[in-house]
């Protein structure tokens, strides 16, 4: 008997539009009876139809051409199949899940609560140096991840085939609860992404530079400095412990 549900999705796009998703690719994370998450057999693909010729500049990161699509259905007849599928599901999941939100309301899903794998490896694996989907896979070789099957990259099955088994060791680690809760928050970024201080971790900046970074237009490096701040600011707060014995007078 399942116990949990979580459906990754991967999405690509034509480039034109608000509604000008290609293709939709889903991969389900279970979790069964042992309380042990893994991945299945439930994974698949389906071309939609954009409404509008596709640019070159996706094209050639996908491949999907216009003849492809061209008598497929469109995103709002495909989508809520996908999204809201029969029995069980308790989240839908993406690598960078912002992107696939902006195409999946909640009209679509049905309200569904997001993992964003992205943000949670962020978290639980600070020490790696990159955290694209891809360089996770060959950075970490998920266990019983074929690798046939995971390409091409760049389409929505493969793509999300390899999600899934970030997922499935995400949600082994820690609940699901918490990686919704991560989620949910900007990301937490473990080093400096840029500019002078890129490649230095956030404690090792000084207090002026950091206070720069708190005003920074980019929400996931405000909210780290701005968590980082914070724990100085807790540090500072905490008494001295007293010594174990008081010397006498």
């Amino acid at each position: 008997m399942i116990q949990g549900r979580v459906r990754v999705i991967d999405l690509e796009t034509g480039g034109n539009g608000a509604d000008d998703v290609c293709e939709i690719g889903w991969q389900d994370v279970v979790q069964e009876n042992d309380g042990f998450w893994r991945v299945t057999e439930e994974r698949g693909a389906r071309l939609v139809n954009p409404g509008r010729p596709m640019s070159p500049d996706t094209i050639a990161v996908h491949h999907i051409l216009d003849a492809h699509v061209a008598d497929a259905p469109f995103w709002k007849a495909i989508a809520p199949g996908v999204l809201r599928p029969e029995g069980r599901i308790d989240a839908l999941a993406a690598h960078r899940a912002s992107f696939e939100q902006r195409y999946c309301t909640p009209r679509l899903s049905g309200g569904l609560p997001w993992i964003c794998t992205w943000k949670c490896a962020l978290r639980l694996w600070p020490d790696l140096p990159r955290f694209s989907n891809q360089m996770l896979r060959y950075l970490r070789m998920p266990e019983g991840l074929v690798h046939e099957i995971g390409l091409p990259a760049h389409r929505a099955m493969p793509d999300a085939y390899v999600t899934a088994h970030h997922l499935r060791d995400m949600l082994n680690a820690v609940s699901l609860e918490q990686l919704l809760a991560w989620s949910a928050l900007p990301g937490l970024l473990p080093r400096v992404p840029a500019g002078p201080e890129r490649g230095r971790n956030w404690d090792r900046l000084d207090d002026e530079v950091l206070d720069e970074f708190t005003r920074s237009r980019d929400i996931d490096i405000r909210f780290t400095a701005t968590t980082e701040r914070a724990r100085r600011g807790r540090e500072k707060q905490e008494p001295e412990s007293e010594p174990a014995q008081k010397t006498l007078l």
